[in-house]
């Protein structure tokens, strides 16, 4: 299966993506294990994603069931508490698990630098970016300073690997700012980038972009076709944001502090080289976040679609923020594609993600 276009981050990028894998492309394991599916249930559970209801409404279902530990790697120094939802089972299964954080990696897809004082901004009058409007841009430039970048501090120098994926491919502006999997930039690198990436940023007339139609041309009997064909709620094309917004070097947001180490993925250049570099790395676990849940974080390269093939995947639920038309809060929307995406992946929260005791580190 081919995904050509993505509407990505609720703006219509067009990417070009590449093939997700399927499941007879993924590898096959060197050995088998039972897993007893013993299922016990929970009393009187607690709300789950209750730490930061601002950007994600707690879940609040009781019909809950505890499993035994799934990964269970020797050694672990990490714990890392899980949960799904399964509609046979009638509720969620919990599931604790013990990773070695030598073998993890943490991705945060898609954390754009838009309207966030770098210089790449939503386009006026009416262009579209990331969120598509300043306003709830500002609510997602807030939630990766109150919850992403402290989850990555917290994790940096543990993990693996600390992660990014971005739009587009490697360009000589991003190349001399972020570490990718060619390479290292030095310090004097990433000061001369810094300049580079601002002067670029702030040379881009983002006030040419076009208007909102003053008039539409309808038919008397199907007026809404030819309403929506000229005014759909969504077009992040050159009609609203000028040519060459979308081939800007796209930033890291300024609220997320980039070590030099942490690695930059490019949608650009496929799933198989942000794949086998995390598996050089020896990476066996990823914890992901980041922008949208119910777009990119499932669809492009290093969305859980692709990574759920080769690795185990848990989805951080209060380290990521879906799509909310409509709405001024992100709240519901994101308790509802988290929600969705636990029917096929485990899904947990900031505060389960916990390094293990010394003397808990064997087992």
């Amino acid at each position: 299966m081919r995904l050509t276009k993505v509407v990505c981050c609720s703006a219509a990028l067009a990417l070009s993506a590449p093939a997700l894998e399927t499941p007879a492309q993924a590898a096959e394991p060197s050995a088998t294990r039972v897993y007893e599916n013993t299922l016990t249930p929970i009393r009187d559970p607690k709300p789950i994603l209750a730490d930061h209801p601002k950007y994600v409404e707690p879940i609040r279902e009781t019909a809950r069931f505890e499993a035994p530990v799934l990964v269970d790697d020797a050694d672990a120094d990490l714990d890392l508490r899980a949960w799904r939802f399964s509609y046979n089972a009638r509720g969620i299964i919990e599931i604790p698990n013990r990773l070695r954080m030598d073998r993890t990696a943490v991705v945060v897809v898609h954390p754009w630098g838009v309207d966030d004082g770098q210089g790449w901004r939503t386009p006026q009058p009416a262009g579209a970016a990331f969120q598509c409007t300043p306003a709830k841009n500002a609510i997602v430039i807030d939630h990766g300073k109150d919850v992403i970048d402290p989850l990555l501090k917290a994790l940096r120098g543990k993990v693996k690997v600390v992660s990014y994926s971005l739009p587009g491919k490697e360009d000589p502006v991003r190349k001399k700012v972020y570490r990718s999997v060619r390479g290292t930039p030095t310090a004097s690198d990433r000061a001369e980038g810094a300049k580079l990436l601002t002067a670029a940023l702030l040379a881009f007339p983002y006030d040419k972009g076009g208007s909102l139609p003053t008039s539409i041309a309808v038919s008397p009997e199907t007026p809404t076709l030819g309403y929506f064909g000229a005014f759909p709620g969504l077009d992040a094309t050159a009609k609203y944001d000028p040519k060459g917004f979308w081939e800007q070097p796209i930033p890291v947001m300024k609220t997320i502090d980039v070590a030099p180490d942490d690695v930059v993925f490019y949608d650009g250049e496929g799933y198989p080289l942000l794949r086998d570099f995390l598996k050089s790395q020896g990476v066996r676990h990823v914890i992901l976040a980041g922008y949208n849940t119910d777009m990119c974080v499932c669809l492009t390269t290093a969305g859980y679609k692709n990574l759920r093939q080769d690795f185990d995947v848990f989805l951080v639920g209060d380290a990521t923020i879906a799509t909310f038309p409509g709405n001024p809060s992100p709240r519901f929307a994101t308790n509802a594609a988290v929600s969705f995406a636990a029917l096929d992946l485990f899904i947990t929260q900031t505060s389960w993600i916990k390094p293990r005791p010394a003397t808990a580190h064997t087992r």
